[in-house]
Parts: structure tokens; sequence; C-alpha cells
């Protein structure tokens, strides 16, 4: 995935580069998802939350890298934090998973 290297410097500037990054087994962006969370932009330092269908999904590692990727090209620095969805929010990207299930 190729992204500018401009400097980032608002939230939308930050929740349009990460609206591009896909889930890597379901056909939805991770924002879509309801994946992410909390964005908030800091001086040099941006805070994302990482919200899990489960906490021991085998792919966490994989997703954080996905996020931070988009950020750190721009200069800035990743904190991403860990939650679980509630049911609710399960239930919704469950659906989702479903419909855009790559096979």
């Amino acid at each position: 995935m190729l992204f500018q290297t401009k400097m980032i410097d608002t939230k939308k500037e930050i929740e349009d580069a990460l609206s591009k990054v896909m889930h890597p087994e379901i056909d939805n962006s991770l924002i879509k998802l309801g994946m992410i969370k909390d964005i908030k932009v800091e001086d040099d330092e941006v805070s994302v939350t990482l919200n899990l269908p489960f906490l021991n999904v085998p792919i966490k590692d994989l997703l954080i890298s996905l996020i931070k990727e988009p950020i750190e090209k721009s200069g800035k620095k990743a904190k991403i934090e860990i939650t679980e969805m509630n049911e609710e929010e399960r239930m919704k990207f469950m659906q989702l998973a479903r419909e855009g299930w790559k096979l």
C-alpha cells in the first residue's frame, strides 16, 4: 500500500488515511467495520483505539501494523490502544464480516 509522505496534521487527514486501511480477511475498511475508534492528534502523536471483536484475535499484531503504517509514514508517532467491542458492535461487525468475507 502506498501512502504520501507529507505531514498529516488534522484529524480529518488522519481519518482519510486510515479509511483506506482494509481488513486483511474481510473486504471492508477497519473504520467501516467499527474497528478504529477515538482518533486523537496531539502534536507529533496520533492515538487510535483498535476495537476488536474479541481480544484474542489471531491477527491483532497485523491489524496494529496496518494502522501504524500510514501514521508513521506521515512523520507522526502512533499510539494504539486495544479495546473489545460491546455486544452491539460485535453483532454489526459479524454481519459486515459475513457479507465481505474473502474466501
